[in-house]
């Protein structure tokens, strides 16, 4: 399902037209023609894409799913950045330390160095919701 090259994780699919209902930002567009909706992509919705679109059983999509969501987080959580062809990147940003104000207060407050997940969409994912505005 993946291949791992240092710190980048690229996931390939067989299918490029299963990747259409497995994630948020297309999934108004395909599921939908075109109508956004204020449904939320869940794992079940992703199970229920395998199941219908591949063939495995219900059991058998829901352990896939799972899998795959878990070898994203796990590769996150290692700080390495995820690459779905596509789609887009998911990657983990070291925030420093730094000072803070209290909009109400004006107080200033210590904010603690963190890590972010970011995602930085695909040219295609990005034409994709765009075209989805103009409709």
């Amino acid at each position: 399902m993946g291949i791992r090259d240092n710190s980048l994780v690229t996931l390939r699919y067989f299918d490029h037209s299963i990747l259409t209902p497995f994630f948020p930002l297309t999934y108004g567009l395909g599921k939908l023609g075109g109508i956004m909706s204020e449904k939320t992509l869940t794992r079940m919705d992703l199970a229920d894409a395998v199941h219908t679109q591949v063939g495995l059983s219900r059991n058998e999509s829901a352990e896939l799913v799972e899998d795959v969501l878990t070898h994203v987080s796990d590769a996150l959580v290692r700080g390495e950045s995820v690459k779905i062809s596509s789609f887009g990147t998911f990657s983990i940003r070291d925030k420093a330390a730094r000072i803070g104000r209290n909009p109400k207060t004006g107080e200033e407050v210590p904010i603690h160095p963190r890590r972010v997940l970011t995602f930085r969409p695909s040219h295609l994912t990005k034409d994709r919701v765009a075209e989805g505005n103009k409709k």
